[in-house]
């Protein structure tokens, strides 16, 4: 299957070290270069509003789902393809995984922790198969890599992590995964 629409998940702010900003922005030109769709969080704001602009800046598409409690919070994107509010949290996490093909996880804060845990395990339970990648830009997510390892390690997990998410240091590696 040929992957058109990938979620992004990141923060809505750009974090203290450059590189975030960098591969956000690398990762929406190069989804634009592709023809991959973006689907994300509706932001016009931190590592979010980067990857947005950048494939917008570059001839891609990209569709935001943003719940209306965070309308004003996380200044809600006017340029892009298109903006879907939703009701709340819950509803735009569903909507965007229904969405997307694929999903790349930027680093970010609690809410992009609650995503990605979400996904995965919806993944464990085969609510759905869709390809995970982990951008670990700047080492940002080794503690979280290591305490994965460490629940494998202790017998919480029901099969090998790495089938299920995948970890890519920068925005080059994550999307060659798409072909």
């Amino acid at each position: 299957m040929q992957t058109k629409r990938i979620a992004v998940f990141c923060g809505s702010k750009n974090g203290n070290n450059p590189v975030f900003q960098a591969d956000a922005s690398k990762l929406g030109k190069l989804m634009a270069e592709k023809g991959i769709t973006l689907i994300y969080g509706g932001g016009n704001k931190g590592l979010m509003g980067a990857v947005a602009n950048a494939i917008m800046e570059n001839g891609g598409k990209a569709i935001g789902v943003i719940p209306e409690v965070l309308l004003e919070w996380e200044h809600q994107h006017e340029g892009i393809t298109e903006l879907h509010v939703v009701k709340d949290m819950h509803i735009r996490k569903k909507m965007m995984y229904e969405l997307c093909d694929a999903a790349i996880v930027l680093p970010g804060g609690n809410g992009t922790l609650d995503e990605l845990f979400e996904m995965l395990t919806w993944n464990t339970l085969n609510i759905h198969n869709k390809k995970i990648i982990l951008l670990n830009a700047a080492g940002y997510y080794q503690h979280l890599v290591a305490h994965i390892e460490q629940m494998a390690a202790e017998g919480f997990l029901y099969e090998d992590w790495r089938e299920r998410l995948v970890v890519a240091n920068n925005a080059d590696e994550a999307i060659a995964f798409f072909g």
